[in-house]
């Protein structure tokens, strides 16, 4: 049976042979059938046949509904291989992530995970680690989410005699699987770095940015930085203006490894940059970076002798924002900020205000009386998505300290997005306290 599928010259005699001889048909009969279909279909494509021209067509037909039933129905008893070689086959195939097959497959995978092993996997990549296989595996959620050191172990073997063959956005899954389970594997963060060296030229900023982030996530600077780095510093001379957020997305990446470009820095800062900047969608979450830069640039930086970051685009963030307010307000002897409270939570801000509302040295507060006041910047992450509704361990968080006789002021991001400058912070602050 496997060699009649394998052979099959067409989707409808591949149907037929597994739908009319279910008693000839096992487990591992099914991925070969779905991969099989996946090849003509491609095959049909390229020479513009118009039998089955892709997936969808070939879901309304009877013989593949068959199919489908067949394995939605008999996978529970298949074995791991057969499972995980059937839900990438259909991933492969094209099959929407919302179609029951994928589905019951996936939640069949979910429900196997602890008992996946190595074996298991790498004979997935063995059997079909092409460029489609591999980008249906790191498109998937299921693996996104999970992390397994044992398919870690496997892909840190596999990934460095493959990656040749591998596309740009191919490497960009990996590399942000990478960066999501922040592997400092040499092995991994190597072959992607080898891989960005030779095809670097090629590639725009966008996904240069997506090879680059696990380096400076990791804080990992690759064997070949000698040669790396200088390349991709020519490579953003040329294309710094064609993509302004990931040309500064890659110098953040640069920075936090301790490199410094200043060609691109002289770009960057220049006052046509800048205003491509301001008018671009992205204009607020750019000038925080570069504001970063330009303060990178201040103490990591001092032979740089080319244009700075202009005052007015400055923008503090708002932790650093009103920690100088109340530098300014209060006098340093009077908060703590990053303080620890028990049973472990970390605080943004801490006071001590009396029962007159006077602001008083935290040296003075006495001892086992909690009668400090804590001051909360929420930032937009600290809230559900498009809600005022705090996230549970934040809200948690809140409920506790405030069991615990501490008095909280909440500074949401709505509210000092709409502050510019330190006078105004610290008329905020001055209402808020």
């Amino acid at each position: 049976m496997k060699r009649l599928i394998e052979r099959s010259r067409s989707v409808g005699e591949v149907l037929r042979w597994v739908t009319q001889n279910p008693g000839k048909v096992s487990a591992s009969h099914y991925p070969i059938a779905l991969h099989r279909l996946g090849q003509l279909l491609q095959q049909q494509q390229q020479q513009g046949s118009g039998e089955g021209r892709g997936p969808g067509q070939m879901l309304e037909q009877p013989e593949f509904q068959t199919l489908c039933q067949a394995i939605i129905s008999g996978c529970s008893k298949f074995d791991n291989f057969s499972i995980v070689n059937c839900l990438y086959a259909a991933a492969a195939l094209g099959l929407p992530g919302e179609s029951p097959l994928v589905r019951v497959l996936e939640e069949e995978s979910r429900s196997r995970l602890g008992r996946f092993n190595q074996k298991d996997v790498s004979m997935v990549f063995s059997s079909e680690a092409n460029n489609k296989a591999l980008e249906a595996i790191f498109s998937s959620q299921l693996f996104y989410e999970n992390r397994q050191e044992r398919f870690i172990r496997s892909m840190a073997e596999w990934l460095p005699r493959k990656a040749e063959n591998l596309t740009p956005y191919t490497m960009a899954l990996i590399a942000k699987y990478v960066a999501r389970h922040r592997l400092r594997e040499p092995r991994l963060l190597d072959t992607i770095a080898n891989f960005l060296l030779k095809r670097g030229e090629q590639l725009d900023s966008k996904v240069i940015q997506k090879l680059v982030f696990p380096f400076s996530r990791m804080n990992y600077r690759p064997s070949n930085h000698g040669e790396l780095f200088p390349k991709l510093e020519a490579i953003l001379e040329q294309k710094a203006a064609t993509s302004p957020l990931a040309t500064v997305n890659i110098l953040m990446s640069m920075f936090q490894l301790s490199h410094f470009p200043q060609a691109v820095l002289h770009q960057v800062f220049s006052p046509a940059f800048i205003t491509n900047v301001m008018s671009s969608p992205y204009a607020l979450i750019v000038r925080r970076y570069l504001s970063l830069l330009d303060a990178a640039v201040e103490l990591e930086f001092p032979e740089y002798s080319g244009p700075r970051l202009d005052p007015r685009y400055r923008v503090l963030i708002y932790k650093g924002l009103v920690a100088e307010a109340l530098r300014q307000l209060v006098g340093e002897e009077c908060y703590r900020q990053d303080e620890v409270l028990p049973p472990g939570y970390c605080t943004d801000f801490l006071l001590w205000i009396n029962r007159s509302g006077t602001v008083l040295p935290l040296s003075r507060c006495p001892r086992g009386v909690p009668c400090r006041v804590v001051l909360s910047v929420n930032d937009k992450w600290h809230y559900c998505q498009n809600s005022d509704i705090l996230v549970g361990s934040r809200a948690m968080r809140d409920r506790h300290l405030r069991l615990l006789g501490y008095s909280l002021v909440q500074l949401p991001y709505t509210e000092l997005e709409k502050v510019s400058g330190i006078e105004e912070a610290k008329h905020y602050l001055r209402q808020k306290l």
